[in-house]
């Protein structure tokens, strides 16, 4: 198979682990705490072209169980969010997030949050609670994903994280040895936190795959995963836990079964899949994540073609465990070889990906959003100078409102196959797929789109 290219590792240590984004975190923590200094952290505390895949997907799909009123949308919190800033824009931020609530993620390490455990059996919880805090403040369905892991699990140190521990080993993996460590980390979080019942374990095999080209350590990463499930559940029985957090990277040629004019999954990425779901001691929901874009930057066949790979393996994950709830924690549509859209086609693919985790069926997708400090951030969900709600912010909340995991799905079809529509009983969304303007009839009513606009209507 492909090697997992440069670039695609530049991406998972650009957005997860760069020193400088980190040391911001932690100057903002200690603005936070009003302290001149680092707080002390030892104090315990196969798919067709784009109009036919618009035409093949418009039935509906009967959607997994999932709980009452499961948002399904939302988002991860990652190096700065809005309790980062002051209180009064934590509060700005929290109170226009609470008018449509939907799901929000926070790991326990990186991604905004300090070692959580510098010390064996010493806990360091202030980062957490900040941003459980904003949660709360915008009335969100909590979920917590535990990674990563404190250096002494790993080869590093007791004590807080050097900042060059930062960008070099926030992605190891703990230690065989110290699996059980991070269980009992693991339980600590969840009886922590009892107010969060979701948690997914790991993010993207990191640690125990180091090397795309290769298999992945997934005996390793099963033996954690089934010491953190049964160390969780025995704390806290009503949790809810999933796995694998695996990355399902594609590319353009291979010989796997899972494949569309999207590309090809890379085989490596299956067989760590099934070895984990044959051998882990439970799971209550299947997490996942992936790029329409193949490892080598290619949209195949184009960028909106690119993401039926989305419900190609949505519905493969169905078929494979039973119909279990399948939840994207991360997905991607953009290349990351320097590619550069305008802000109307950016939203466009967005909202189109979305229709496809609807129509197949997906239980949960989070957001990353790539939050700023400062400047401009059309990505981010508000802005980093305002708080204000983005053009991003405002399509995940009227996903979030209309399009919740139990919504019903009518098989509605638009006259012109290039403009792609989701509908339910009472509200319709189409997004024109083209750079130029478009008219289109659907229920019986004509609808005339601009470049690259997405329309909401009632029905």
């Amino acid at each position: 198979m492909a090697t997992r290219s440069e670039g695609s590792t530049r991406r998972r240590l650009g957005r997860l682990t760069v020193s400088a984004a980190v040391t911001a975190v932690m100057a903002l923590v200690v603005a936070s705490c009003g302290q001149g200094a680092e707080p002390r952290q030892s104090a315990p505390p196969a798919q067709e072209s784009p109009a036919a895949t618009t035409e093949a997907t418009t039935g509906s799909v009967k959607p997994p169980e999932v709980p009452d009123g499961w948002q399904r949308w939302g988002f991860t919190h990652t190096g700065i969010s809005a309790n980062n800033i002051t209180r009064e824009f934590e509060q700005d931020v929290a109170g226009s997030l609470a008018r449509t609530p939907m799901l929000q993620n926070q790991h326990i390490m990186g991604f905004g949050a300090l070692n959580p455990e510098p010390y064996p059996g010493e806990y360091f919880w202030e980062d957490l609670d900040s941003r459980m805090n904003l949660m709360r403040q915008s009335r969100a369905t909590p979920i917590i994903t535990l990674c990563c892991a404190p250096d002494w699990m790993k080869g590093g140190p007791e004590g807080p994280t050097e900042d060059s521990a930062w960008a070099e080993h926030l992605e190891d993996a703990p230690y065989p040895e110290h699996f059980d460590d991070f269980a009992k980390l693991a339980a600590a979080v969840a009886t922590r936190y009892k107010d969060v019942k979701y948690f997914m374990v790991w993010n993207e095999f990191k640690g125990f795959w180091k090397d795309h080209s290769k298999p992945a350590d997934y005996k390793g990463y099963t033996e954690m995963y089934n010491k953190v499930y049964d160390a969780v559940k025995k704390a806290r029985p009503d949790a809810q836990i999933g796995g694998p957090y695996l990355g399902f990277d594609s590319n353009k040629g291979g010989d796997s079964e899972l494949r569309g004019d999207w590309g090809v999954v890379n085989q490596n990425v299956l067989d760590a899949f099934n070895y984990w779901y044959e051998n882990k001691k439970g799971a209550d929901f299947i997490v996942v994540d992936g790029a329409s874009v193949t490892d080598a930057h290619e949209l195949l066949p184009d960028e909106f073609g690119a993401l039926g790979k989305f419900g190609a393996v949505t519905q493969w994950l169905r078929e494979k465990t039973g119909d279990m709830p399948i939840w994207w924690s991360e997905w991607y549509f953009v290349p990351e070889d320097g590619t550069k859209w305008a802000e109307p086609k950016r939203l466009a693919v967005q909202a189109a990906s979305m229709i496809e985790f609807a129509r197949s069926g997906a239980a949960t997708a989070l957001y990353w959003n790539p939050q700023a400090k400062e400047g401009t951030c059309p990505a981010c969900l508000w802005d980093p100078r305002s708080g204000a709600e983005t053009g991003t912010g405002k399509l995940l909340a009227e996903f979030t409102r209309w399009f919740p995991a139990a919504a019903r799905l009518d098989p509605v079809t638009s006259s012109d196959a290039a403009v792609r529509v989701l509908a339910q009983p009472e509200r319709l969304v189409l997004v024109n797929t083209t750079g130029g303007d478009v008219s289109t009839t659907v229920d019986g009513k004509e609808y005339a789109l601009g470049p690259y606009e997405i329309k909401w209507s009632g029905r």
